[in-house]
């Protein structure tokens, strides 16, 4: 099992008797990339319980344990720690590592250990001892979601009171009007912007948990689409912060009568949620991305973005993992569907920021991933896909400095992600060896997490007639 350094342990039961906790929520990853809790008296926590751990049921958690071998044991982590804002007792929240009851071993499909084990290959590689991350996952926030689906019905309905489509609406105390036009929500000051205040108290809710805050901004879409950017940290550090940062978003939405949705594309013709995803290698405390080639990056980065575009396939199954992704990376709505890098340019798969000329802030930004993924697991698959083009030298194709949104085929065929979710989950079975490497990820868990999207997202999704076919076909 990961080590747990006790001194973290007893700086967590001195918090909990100096602010008087008496409940603390235990939490874990599951598979697909949800949070799941039982709380319990600050009395059971102790010492030794850093140590044993607390049982559960792996057989009723998705993507984990058959019947038969259901027993699971979680190892809280101390680091984790934070009073949870929402709650009306005072709680202390810990997130956990998974562990086998009877060997005492990791729990090789615990999405917090993946990330650990990417963390440990990265330094045993000797390529760098450090990478840094900082995810821009963007969300929507509605007044009314409502949804269901019977042998003889299916639909959803959204609604925000900053819907253009509500423009022309009757409502109560009169209609103001201020409503973002579709694809024009980046970035007008209230009353266009409606969700100032909102965003506000995410953001300061986000920094009492201690989470590093950048910015926050209406984003492009109407009804409210917004974007509150995480200061970078560590892979495991900011897996386990982007885990919070939805907590936290969804849960001061919720408090304010909204509800907040990660889904990459909840609105037709406008655009969808993405999570572009900032990364850079580091080593003896000097960043290694920066030097005198392409847009001021080094030898290593170019390799390293030779290695997300060559596995880009097979890593969307897992950074952009639901069948709604595939509705988001479509051309038009700012989606990066051709697998180029370039700087400045928001239409490449891969870009080159370049705000700063600082060493420091020489990163690479992979644009495909959304929100609804795992981010231990998808944090991991591009740290894995970067470190293996560093190790075979693996070189991109030329950057493209062009809107690639109107590429008109004149510069030859341009590589594309997959269009389907089945087609991302195959290419992830031909595709995973990198993966493997270090034992980060393993072949059961790549094999699970194929078979889990395969079975119960994509073949369920196409069992069912969509509306749009009734349009189509019902007077055939």
């Amino acid at each position: 099992m990961p080590h747990v350094d006790m001194q973290d342990a007893k700086q967590v039961l001195e918090l909990i008797g100096r602010e008087g906790i008496e409940l603390v929520d235990i939490r874990f990853c599951d598979l697909p990339g949800l949070m799941q809790h039982f709380t319990m008296t600050s009395e059971g926590l102790d010492e030794d319980t850093f140590k044993e751990g607390f049982g559960f049921d792996g057989s009723s958690i998705r993507g984990f344990q058959k019947i038969h071998e259901s027993d699971m044991i979680l190892f809280p982590d101390p680091t984790t720690a934070f009073i949870d804002p929402f709650m009306k007792e005072r709680t202390l929240v810990m997130n956990c590592f998974i562990g086998d009851p009877v060997t005492r071993e990791s729990y090789s499909r615990d999405p917090r250990y993946v990330a650990k084990k990417a963390e440990d290959y990265l330094t045993a590689s000797g390529v760098a001892d450090q990478s840094f991350w900082g995810p821009e996952a963007e969300f929507y926030i509605f007044d009314d979601v409502r949804f269901d689906q019977t042998q003889n019905s299916g639909y959803y309905f959204l609604d925000s009171v900053e819907g253009i489509w509500n423009s022309g609406a009757i409502t109560e105390g009169g209609n103001k009007g201020y409503k973002p036009r579709y694809k024009e929500g980046y970035f007008p000051v209230p009353p266009m912007d409606q969700y100032q205040d909102l965003r506000s108290d995410m953001v300061l809710n986000l920094r009492k948990v201690g989470l590093d805050i950048e910015v926050h901004h209406h984003e492009v879409g109407t009804a409210g689409q917004a974007e509150i950017d995480l200061g970078f940290a560590p892979l495991l550090k900011m897996a386990d912060a982007l885990m919070l940062y939805k907590y936290i978003v969804k849960g001061t939405g919720m408090a304010a009568g909204k509800t907040i949705t990660f889904m990459p594309k909840p609105i037709f013709q406008d655009n969808g949620s993405g999570m572009h995803v900032h990364q850079s290698l580091w080593k003896d405390g000097e960043p290694l991305f920066y030097g005198d080639g392409y847009a001021n990056l080094s030898e290593m980065a170019i390799h390293y973005i030779g290695g997300i575009l060559q596995h880009a396939p097979a890593l969307l199954a897992i950074v952009a993992p639901t069948t709604n992704s595939y509705k988001r990376l479509v051309p038009g709505y700012e989606a990066p569907v051709n697998l180029v890098y370039s700087q400045r340019n928001r239409s490449a798969a891969v870009r080159i920021p370049l705000y700063s000329k600082s060493p420091k802030s020489k990163r690479i930004e992979f644009r495909c991933p959304d929100p609804s993924c795992n981010p231990y697991f998808a944090f991991s698959a591009m740290l894995m896909a970067g470190l293996d083009g560093v190790k075979r030298g693996l070189m991109p194709a030329e950057p493209v400095n062009r809107d690639m949104f109107e590429h008109d085929g004149d510069a030859g065929p341009v590589p594309t992600v997959p269009s389907t979710l089945e087609e991302a989950l195959d290419a992830l079975e031909g595709d995973h060896q990198f993966l493997l490497e270090g034992n980060v990820f393993t072949q059961d868990l790549i094999d699970t997490w194929i078979d889990y999207k395969r079975n119960n997202e994509a073949k369920e999704l196409s069992l069912r007639p969509h509306p749009f076919e009734f349009y189509m076909y019902y007077d055939i």
